[in-house]
């Protein structure tokens, strides 16, 4: 019964999200182009998250360079799904860069490569998957059978776009004069250490001789994980803002390449 309400629910929301925006883009070039086009770029920016999820990690940053662990802890709750009560520091700045690496993908690539396909009521629909998946879709005894639709469906629209991110990322690594061939190398061994078949490939990437993932409490019951990167040095506050760095770069590169690419087939069809 509670599958079937997930799966009810998924389409609903979906529908809705998709349906709506796109009779609003419909009546906006009825009465003008010009109209559509300014709805349609609104629309696109507001689903691109790469600013918003810098200032929410770096207010973690904020707080941790103070040395205010219950601050830091507070700030990295609202961004990330574990307990946080009892985190140290270095594991809340582990948190927030591992909330950085993999909402590279799920919030501006993702939607980015949704939007370059079928525009912002793509991106629309992309958004409400990801957010039913960040909303209900836990493994625990509340949504364990509920949210398995929105959390297998979110798998299926990642799958692509998680895949384009690490090499995004890894060149934007090389552009940051990172260490560009340690984060291929990390990626390829542990990108399948992760419950989701999407969430390692990024978080690898931002491994940058860090070692991320691992143990992790949710709703009070410790979920033991396999961990991602090696332990080369301890995590710092400064690696949430390599994380951004690298946020900030692959965002330039993917909105470079997705309208050239965008370009090159409109002008093969004129």
């Amino acid at each position: 019964v509670q599958r079937f309400a997930g799966v009810c629910l998924a389409i609903i929301v979906t529908l809705i999200s998709t349906t709506i925006p796109l009779g609003i883009l419909m009546l906006a070039h009825w009465i003008h182009p010009a109209l559509h086009f300014v709805i349609a770029s609104v629309f696109c920016y507001q689903m691109l998250a790469a600013k918003s999820l810098k200032t929410e990690s770096m207010k973690v940053y904020a707080q941790l360079e103070q040395h205010n662990l219950e601050g830091a802890r507070k700030a990295v709750s609202m961004i990330v799904g574990r307990d946080t009560a009892n985190l140290t520091e270095e594991q809340v700045a582990k948190a927030a860069v591992e909330t950085v690496a993999e909402n590279t993908s799920d919030g501006v690539i993702a939607p980015l490569f949704f939007m370059l396909i079928g525009g912002a009521p793509f991106g629309f629909l992309y958004k409400s998957v990801n957010t039913m998946d960040s909303m209900i879709g836990y493994r625990n005894e509340r949504y364990q059978y509920f949210g398995t639709a929105a959390a297998k469906l979110d798998d299926i629209l990642n799958y692509i776009p998680a895949r384009i991110s690490v090499y995004l990322m890894i060149l934007a690594a090389f552009f940051a004069r990172y260490d560009a061939k340690e984060a291929f190398r990390v990626y390829r061994r542990d990108k399948r250490n992760h419950a989701s078949p999407n969430s390692a490939h990024t978080e690898a990437v931002c491994a940058l001789h860090i070692q991320l993932a691992g143990d992790a409490y949710y709703f009070g019951k410790l979920h033991k994980k396999p961990t991602i990167g090696n332990a080369d040095r301890p995590i710092e506050a400064k690696d949430i803002c390599r994380a951004n760095h690298l946020l900030y770069i692959t965002t330039c590169i993917a909105i470079v390449v997705g309208l050239g690419l965008k370009s090159l087939l409109f002008l093969c069809f004129i």
